[in-house]
């Protein structure tokens, strides 16, 4: 304890990038505390997000892959798959229980207090949390974000009609017909969940392609692996309204850039239209805070607001809001505040779609690379060249691989696979080192495996593939 306050460092929330800050910084000799309102730690991620989600996905996968005969070329012949969703959910809460419980595990072992309670500021180093207050020389705001609403669509998970993304991981029984509003990343994969489990489903998305942000290529061509999946999706489609009637909702849409409007009846709604930073209730101007005009804290390259000894981190500030950011910066922020160096790379965050296939994206898009007027190649490598992929049967995809003319240092990569997610780290490693295509294209890589598409696509940047 210094200065005659309760704790060195106090971190508000517990999410992936707040329990990762509050380890950090009691591993560096801090006293520290982390407070948190919901009932268990892990912040959205853990509980209703990332984790919870991606056991549905696997789920969800193996499912399809036993009911609808697509074994049968193994000659794995399978008769009365039955889908058993509570039981698909009791899993999936079993995961999130052990997850969570391992934090509060972490935190006993690295000595963090865990308080209780929603905390709001009463000053820059204090807090209210329930009826007690708690003081601390430095502070961390790491509450992560909340579902954006869409005026005109109420949601009411309750009633499971129409739901945000928590709603959609826990319906009780597989829809008819579930209609996405917003073709990003959540809706792409709670549609995938939904769709393999047996329901219909419809995305409307606003802008004329799906998965704002990513490199174009990308996006024209996962849209096509979707819809020979199932999905209809419609593009450059607003919902200006939505009613319920018992068990149904009916949607009003029309063209974004104006037209005939027309209905969607659909047995749930799922509202994906984005995520906005958590800082109601935190009372931050008593701490000497504001936010800007998107709701996020502007913080320095330390993570220190404008407040000196407050600290941001995660979905409340600027950039992408990703769980593996947050993470980054919350080890960072709390190496600053014991008096170290903290690093993240913000130009190399990888961000992930955990689809079927999966779609990952590292640096800048061909877009990005053409607006900024940088001469550059493009090698491409797709996975029906590549032996595993074809082995397995399970061919979807491509690298692509985006490096400077001049110099051949590599600017960005994005992968379509079933495994890109984990593809993409590669990358990712190789430039956070400046490497350029031909140090990956001279990289041996094991034989065989998925990650010579990596080699190969590094390869073809000089037009010198060897397998197409």
């Amino acid at each position: 304890m210094t200065d005659n306050f309760d704790y060195d460092l106090l971190v508000i929330g517990s999410g992936p990038g707040g329990y990762v800050a509050a380890i950090r910084a009691a591993q560096l000799g801090l006293k520290t505390a982390c407070v948190e309102s919901r009932e268990t730690l892990g912040g959205t991620c853990l509980n209703v997000g990332c984790i919870p989600s991606k056991a549905m996905l696997h789920a969800s996968e193996i499912y399809h892959e036993a009911h609808s005969g697509a074994l049968e070329k193994f000659g794995i012949k399978l008769t009365g798959t039955k889908l058993d969703l509570k039981q698909m959910h009791a899993e999936k809460s079993k995961a999130v229980e052990e997850l969570t419980g391992g934090i509060a595990f972490l935190f006993k072992k690295n000595k963090v207090d865990w308080i209780k309670g929603h905390a709001a500021f009463e000053s820059a180093n204090s807090v209210k949390v329930g009826k007690k207050t708690v003081t601390a020389k430095n502070i961390m705001i790491a509450t992560g974000s909340s579902v954006t609403p869409l005026p005109g669509v109420d949601i009411d998970n309750s009633k499971h009609v129409i739901v945000d993304s928590t709603g959609a991981l826990d319906l009780p029984k597989v829809p008819g017909h579930m209609v996405v509003i917003g073709g990003g990343v959540i809706g792409l994969e709670l549609g995938s969940v939904w769709l393999r489990l047996g329901a219909k489903v419809t995305v409307v998305e606003y802008l004329d392609k799906i998965l704002p942000g990513m490199d174009g290529d990308i996006r024209k061509d996962a849209a096509r692996i979707f819809k020979k999946q199932g999905f209809d999706i419609k593009t450059s489609t607003k919902v200006t309204g939505a009613s319920v009637k018992g068990k149904k909702a009916t949607l009003t849409i029309e063209p974004a850039k104006g037209g005939d409007a027309e209905t969607l009846e659909a047995d749930v709604v799922l509202v994906a239209i984005g995520r906005k930073p958590n800082t109601e209730g935190l009372a931050l101007d008593k701490a000497g805070l504001s936010t800007n005009d998107r709701g996020q804290i502007e913080v320095g390259h330390d993570f220190q607001t404008s407040v000196p000894g407050v600290y941001a981190i995660g979905d409340v500030t600027p950039g992408p809001m990703l769980a593996h950011k947050a993470e980054d910066e919350g080890i960072a922020a709390a190496e600053f505040v014991a008096g170290q160096q903290g690093i993240v790379n913000h130009d190399l965050i990888p961000g992930v779609v955990y689809t079927h296939p999966e779609i990952a994206s590292i640096g800048k898009t061909e877009e990005e690379v053409k607006e900024a007027g940088i001469k550059y190649k493009v090698g491409k490598f797709p996975f029906m060249g590549n032996s595993r992929a074809k082995t397995n049967r399970d061919t979807d995809g491509y690298v692509k691989v985006i490096a400077d003319a001049e110099s051949d240092r590599v600017l960005g990569a994005h992968i379509i696979s079933s495994l890109a997610g984990t593809l993409i780290a590669q990358v990712t490693q190789a430039m956070e080192f400046g490497t350029t295509s031909e140090d990956i294209a001279y990289t041996c890589h094991a034989h065989p495996t998925h990650s010579e598409a990596v080699k190969e696509a590094a390869m073809a940047v000089q037009g010198k593939p060897i397998h197409i």
